[in-house]
């Protein structure tokens, strides 16, 4: 899978992937990111990416100019059009569903923003979608984009050492995942419960399951309610 980002600060986002799961997929060529400086792409003779917003009010808006020659630049150097996403706060929420949609693409291009965000027209000619990690706001797009790209580059085939296990991490099937333990078996007088120990596969299987239950409903009752909810409606 490639990511191409197109952003005003690329060693950021480089630097922690450099120093990740994600960097070792990348040197084992599992995942191919690559970084975009958006200010090489100005027109400007002072590499000016930004400008004031028509009409008042405070803040700078990223121009249209040096964002979309960044993005034709990868898209003409491409065997296709690779999907453009946004990262923004009025955008559809990141959930482990719409990233395992996203795991299956070939190539996506990141757009961070900055400031009060980019003209318009970027949105209408080249972004497919806008996705928010939160309905809060910060200060630019290079964190979202970072946990956008580390949530699909985990799903594809390879980067992890046990793709079994992403089975049963938390919102894959709708719940949280159940309590977890390992060495020594008693910590200030807590003892790991009997039934890991016991060998019985199907036993465990079952207080794994009771235990994601309980969990989600004690922690996340409104992802209990959508699940036993969409449990009713499929019988």
């Amino acid at each position: 899978m490639r990511i191409d980002f197109l952003t005003l600060f690329p060693n950021v986002i480089k630097a922690c992937f450099d120093e990740s799961i994600i960097g070792r997929a990348i040197d084992k060529g599992l995942l191919d990111f690559r970084y975009y400086q958006i200010r090489n792409y100005s027109k400007d003779k002072h590499r000016k990416v930004d400008d004031y917003p028509y009409g008042g009010g405070p803040g700078l808006v990223m121009s249209y100019q040096p964002i979309y020659d960044a993005f034709m630049d990868i898209k003409d150097n491409s065997d296709d059009r690779p999907w453009c996403i946004y990262m923004s706060p009025q955008g559809q929420v990141l959930t482990q569903k719409k990233a395992m949609e996203l795991s299956r693409r070939s190539h996506l291009v990141i757009l961070c923003g900055h400031y009060e965000g980019v003209d318009e027209r970027v949105l209408e000619d080249i972004v497919d979608e806008e996705i928010s990690v939160g309905d809060y706001v910060l200060t630019g797009g290079e964190i979202p984009a970072m946990v956008l790209a580390d949530c699909i580059g985990r799903l594809v085939p390879g980067v992890l050492s046990s793709e079994e296990a992403i089975m049963s991490e938390s919102h894959v099937n709708g719940l949280l995942e159940y309590p977890q333990y390992t060495r020594p078996y008693e910590i200030n007088g807590k003892k790991v419960p009997d039934i890991l120990l016991s060998g019985h596969h199907a036993e465990i299987e079952k207080w794994r399951r009771e235990q994601s239950l309980e969990r989600t409903k004690r922690k996340r009752p409104d992802l209990y309610e959508a699940y036993i909810k969409g449990e009713n409606m499929d019988k």
